[in-house]
C-alpha cells in the first residue's frame, strides 16, 4: 500500500490551557515536576462535546500535544543551546526538548484530577502536572497507556547528569503579615508556589546570589532570591488591573 505523501498539514486547535502562568518564565521546565499545580483544559466550542470524553474517566493520566506558540518561526537549526547546560553548550535538535524545533510540537504528560461535565465551560479537564503558558493552543488529547508509556529501564542522557537539587524554600518576615500585599494570595496555591520554588525556576544561565529574580504566577509578581541551597521570597505583590 502506498502512503500518500504529506509535507504539511492543517492542525486544529481543539483547546487551551487556563493556568496560572501568563509568562514563560517561572514555568516549571518539565510537566509532572509540581504535583499541585493545577490547570484547567478548556476545549474550543467546534470541540466542546461532552461526547468526545466519554470513557476518559477509566484513566488516570494524559498525553497533551501542543503548539510552542511563542516560538513559531519558518526557520530551524540543526543544534540548539539547551538552558540545562548554561546555554553555552549544543546539542542536536532532536537530542533536546528545546522549543526552538522544525514544527513548534511539545507533550506533556499530566494527571486527570477532575473531568467537568457540567456548569461554566463544560465540557472540560482540571489537571495537575503541566507545563503550559496561559492560553497554550492543545492540539490533541491522548490517554496515557501504563503498560505501554512507563519504561522503567529507560536513561536520560545529558538530563539526568545535569537534574538539579531542590531548593530549601522559605518566606523573608513581614511576606504574609496582615494587610501586607501577599495577604490576598490565594491560600490554596501556596502549597504550589512553594514546590515551583524548589525546582530553582531560575534560568540555568543566571545564578547571581544577589540578584532579585520576579515572576509572574495566579496574578501575583513573585519576587525571589536565592543563595546557595535556599531560596527566599522577599515580596509577593498584586499585579495591576
Amino acid at each position: 500500500m502506498l502512503v500518500k505523501e504529506i509535507n504539511e498539514l492543517n492542525i486544529k486547535v481543539v483547546a487551551r490551557i487556563r493556568s496560572d502562568f501568563p509568562d514563560k518564565f517561572g514555568i516549571p521546565r518539565q510537566s509532572g515536576l509540581l504535583k499541585n499545580l493545577h490547570s484547567t483544559i478548556v476545549f474550543e466550542p467546534e470541540f466542546k462535546n461532552a461526547d468526545a470524553l466519554r470513557g476518559l474517566e477509566g484513566f488516570s493520566h494524559l498525553w497533551l500535544l501542543w503548539i510552542f506558540s511563542e516560538n513559531v518561526r519558518d526557520t530551524w537549526k540543526p543544534t540548539v543551546r539547551p538552558p540545562r547546560l548554561g546555554g553555552n553548550t549544543r546539542l542536536g535538535v532532536f537530542a533536546t526538548r528545546s522549543s526552538f524545533r522544525p514544527n513548534p510540537l511539545a507533550m506533556s504528560c499530566v494527571k486527570i484530577e477532575k473531568i467537568n461535565l457540567t456548569g461554566e465551560g463544560a465540557p472540560s479537564i482540571t489537571v495537575s502536572g503541566a507545563d503550559l503558558m496561559d492560553g497554550t493552543p492543545i492540539v490533541d488529547i491522548k490517554p496515557y497507556l501504563p503498560y505501554a508509556d512507563s519504561v522503567p529501564e529507560a536513561t536520560g542522557g545529558f538530563a539526568e547528569a545535569v537534574r538539579f537539587k531542590k531548593l530549601e524554600v522559605e518566606f523573608a518576615d513581614g511576606v504574609f503579615a496582615p494587610g501586607s500585599d501577599a495577604a490576598a494570595f490565594p491560600a490554596e496555591k501556596k502549597a504550589a508556589l512553594v514546590e515551583l520554588l524548589s525546582e530553582d525556576p531560575r534560568p540555568a544561565y543566571q545564578r547571581s546570589a544577589d540578584r532579585v529574580y520576579g515572576f509572574r504566577f495566579a496574578d501575583f509578581e513573585i519576587k525571589f532570591q536565592v543563595q546557595g541551597d535556599h531560596l527566599t521570597v522577599v515580596a509577593i505583590l498584586p499585579l495591576q488591573a
